[in-house]
């Protein structure tokens, strides 16, 4: 049973970020994405302020988003970092799997992970996360260095937007069917 405390707070800044995006995402009817709740059943809390001091997870969750974007199906989890190597156990096996039949189904599953000490946000496509997991999985390294991130994908700000990463999932797309049809 995994437990919650302050740390389960990390992140969160990330996530602010990106539900202000989504939001505005939404109000332009460019995309509907939802965060997902993580269900948790309160052990100890704090009478005074009315606020969940340590519980326990009721279930594994899949990813921190889901939604559509056009009508594609898209899922993506967010992950702060604050120096340049990311430990691969901060993404568990049932994300990975969730990932993976996602995009079995036809959808786009990916990271957005902030480099805080960095203030440097990238997209990083499921399939590359895959590749360093795979690698991991087969006895080598258990984490990536911010070399090995691919920076085409950098989430930049415009139009307005915290986190525009609509603009990223769009050259994804385009990298996904270039390599469908054999192009370079």
């Amino acid at each position: 049973m995994a437990t919650w405390n302050s740390r389960g707070l990390r992140g969160s800044t990330l996530e602010e970020l990106i539900n202000r995006t989504n939001e505005q995402y939404r109000e332009k009817n460019l995309a509907l994405i939802q965060k997902i709740p993580t269900p948790i059943t309160p052990i100890n809390i704090d009478k005074d302020n009315r606020q969940i001091t340590l519980a326990y997870f009721d279930q594994k969750s899949t990813v921190d988003y889901i939604g559509a974007v056009q009508g594609i199906p898209v899922c993506f989890d967010a992950k702060e970092c604050h120096e340049d190597t990311f430990a691969l156990q901060n993404i568990h096996e049932h994300q990975v799997k969730f990932m993976e039949e996602f995009e079995r189904q036809g959808g786009i599953s990916f990271l957005i992970i902030f480099y805080t000490h960095r203030n440097e946000m990238y997209y990083m496509p499921y399939d590359h996360m895959r590749a360093f997991w795979d690698r991991a999985e087969a006895g080598g390294r258990k984490s990536f260095r911010f070399e090995e991130v691919d920076k085409s994908f950098l989430i930049t700000r415009n139009r307005g937007f915290l986190v525009a990463y609509l603009d990223t999932l769009q050259k994804d797309l385009e990298r996904r069917e270039k390599l469908e049809t054999g192009e370079s």
